[in-house]
């Protein structure tokens, strides 16, 4: 038998600055990792993730990496690449800046992960894939989504047959973003409401409905989508007004080739009124269920009751009574920290990963769509990328 192996990984995270990168990317996955001893493999060796943070503003990156206890930070991406301790590249900037920069350390022979959208359309996201694939490198996409408890307590639900015959499902997700010109401050960037800027609720959120309507109900045959911007204008950063040149709400339907009907609403512009900021609600022919980011209900056929129309009585029915909440059978860790445990022991030790650039292409292609069919005002079939 041989001896247990630590692997040291080198890997360069570009854009970690920003909220996601910051919260979910660095401290919650890979410093957590590192916290815990690092992660091991099927065959019992130890991978330790080695971060040097690069960005391009200095100040930031040195407060972050000491408030982390990091010792590798630099502004020189080019530096960073060509440094053989690091094998992997990650990259969490905006959409527009990630494709060149995973192009530059494909070339370099590194291993790359990243952020999506993987690129700002579908054919520069699919040649990213082809590019990563002819180098012979390994390649994923953050589809941390797939990770959430609410979402594996309704797989599981799914793999069981709960459902019986599912009919359709239903999401809700978005929340009141400020715009700025009252007392409280948006808690989202301003680039996100600038088209210009590569902003817009359909690109920054359907490609998270594709990988989840993908790989939880089957593969989307055709889609209707109406995008809208409903609040005209914004403050930015620097307290100056602006007008929003993206979409902030949309409103989509999803035909599967299972026959299984998907819809979905994203907005910047509701004010919440359930229990989470996303709701994914599955109705089958034995039950069904309703899940958020933590929690999942359910109503078996059993359990369900049999009202009637009657406007004028209050409802002798208290709707919310007759569903379960599912039992708590395991403890979930952060799911960008899930994602990255099984990209590092993909590197490392081979182990299977099928979320690659090609899954994050999909999503880019789903995006490219939904905006053809707002313009057009139609529906639109959805084509196998390769």
């Amino acid at each position: 038998m041989s001896t247990p192996k630590t692997h040291h990984v080198g890997i360069v995270m570009n854009g970690v600055t920003g909220r996601m990168g910051t919260n979910q990317h660095l401290i919650r996955s890979i410093c957590a990792i590192r916290k815990q001893g690092g992660v091991k493999t099927a065959k019992g060796d130890i991978i330790i993730p080695n971060p040097i943070l690069v960005g391009r503003n200095a100040n930031k990156l040195e407060e972050l990496a000491k408030a982390q206890g990091i010792e590798n930070w630099t502004t020189d991406l080019d530096a960073a690449l060509d440094d053989p301790a690091n094998t992997i590249y990650f990259d969490a900037q905006t959409t527009g800046r990630r494709c060149d920069a995973v192009k530059k350390a494909i070339k370099k022979g590194m291993h790359v992960y990243c952020e999506k959208p993987t690129a700002v359309n579908s054919a520069a996201a699919l040649d990213l894939y082809n590019t990563a694939k002819a180098a012979g490198v390994k390649n994923g996409v953050v589809q941390d989504k797939l990770w959430l408890p609410g979402l594996v307590r309704l797989q599981s639900l799914i793999d069981t047959g709960f459902f019986g015959e599912i009919l359709s499902v239903r999401g809700e997700f978005g929340y009141w973003v400020f715009d700025g010109k009252g007392p409280v401050v948006p808690q989202r960037p301003s680039w996100n409401y600038k088209k210009e800027e590569d902003g817009g609720i359909i690109s920054d959120m359907l490609c998270h409905w594709q990988y989840v309507i993908q790989n939880l109900f089957g593969d989307i045959k055709s889609l209707t989508c109406l995008g809208a911007t409903h609040v005209k204008e914004r403050v930015d950063e620097n307290g100056n007004v602006y007008k929003c040149t993206a979409d902030d709400s949309a409103y989509a339907t999803f035909e599967l080739t299972n026959g299984v009907v998907v819809h979905f609403n994203s907005s910047w512009t509701t004010r919440v009124h359930r229990d989470e900021l996303l709701t994914i609600q599955v109705d089958g022919t034995k039950g069904s269920a309703v899940a958020g980011l933590r929690d999942c209900t359910t109503q078996h056929e059993s359990q369900t009751p049999r009202p009637t129309w009657n406007p004028d009585i209050e409802s002798p029915i208290k709707f919310l009574d007759g569903w379960s909440k599912t039992p708590d059978w395991q403890i979930f860790d952060n799911a960008f920290k899930v994602q990255w445990e099984l990209f590092l022991k993909h590197v490392v030790a081979d182990e299977p990963f099928v979320w690659t650039l090609l899954e994050g292409a999909k999503g880019v292609q789903l995006t490219e769509l939904a905006e053809q069919s707002w313009q057009k005002r139609a529906w639109v079939d959805v084509k196998p990328l390769v």
